[in-house]
């Protein structure tokens, strides 16, 4: 049995859940998500909790029961609580800046990049005197917002060297020592 896919989902106070023909609804305080689901995979609400079973233990059927559990609890965590990513913006002449819901990047091209973000995210960009410019992602979807910053990040990815480009806070990029050091 799956470890993750056995585990029962608690719904939180404010959330409601409607399961109909194979698509399953979540409403809370921060907004609505929907996902179609698997027909093999049954999911039953009962006193508060979700629960996802799998008719038997095929392949296919043990890695669905895991992956529609992870869904379904990512899309109730989102809508109770919502997700936030940062990231940062390293070198020498880069910028970010929001404009409602466009954010426009200057990562050293010729050319400024604007990206107009889809309703359920909000974006904001903030510049400090003597730090990195710094972009804050907020959504319900957390599919959405790792494929919005995945995409972000795909503009200008960290070079091993001096480290500059798009990263996550936090993200530690691994340095490369640079042609003086091979010449020893």
């Amino acid at each position: 049995m799956s470890r993750i896919g056995k585990l029962p989902i608690t719904v939180p106070a404010g959330v409601t859940v409607d399961i109909k023909d194979d698509v399953i609804t979540v409403k809370g305080p921060k907004g609505e998500l929907k996902q179609k689901l698997n027909p093999q995979i049954t999911v039953e609400l009962a006193d508060g909790e979700i629960k996802v079973s799998r008719p038997d233990d095929s392949r296919e059927n043990r890695a669905q029961h895991g992956l529609y559990r992870a869904l379904i609890h990512n899309m109730v965590v989102g809508v109770s609580e919502g997700f936030k990513k940062e990231l940062e913006i390293v070198g020498v002449g880069y910028r970010a800046t929001s404009q409602g819901q466009v954010l426009e990047l200057a990562l050293g091209y010729s050319h400024a990049i604007y990206i107009k973000m889809p309703p359920e995210v909000t974006v904001d960009a903030k510049t400090e005197r003597n730090k990195n410019p710094l972009i804050t992602l907020v959504s319900c979807d957390k599919q959405l917002l790792g494929q919005i910053c995945a995409k972000i990040r795909s503009f200008r990815k960290p070079e091993p060297y001096k480290g500059k480009g798009v990263k996550f806070v936090g993200e530690v990029i691994r340095r490369k020592s640079g042609k003086t050091a091979a010449a020893k």
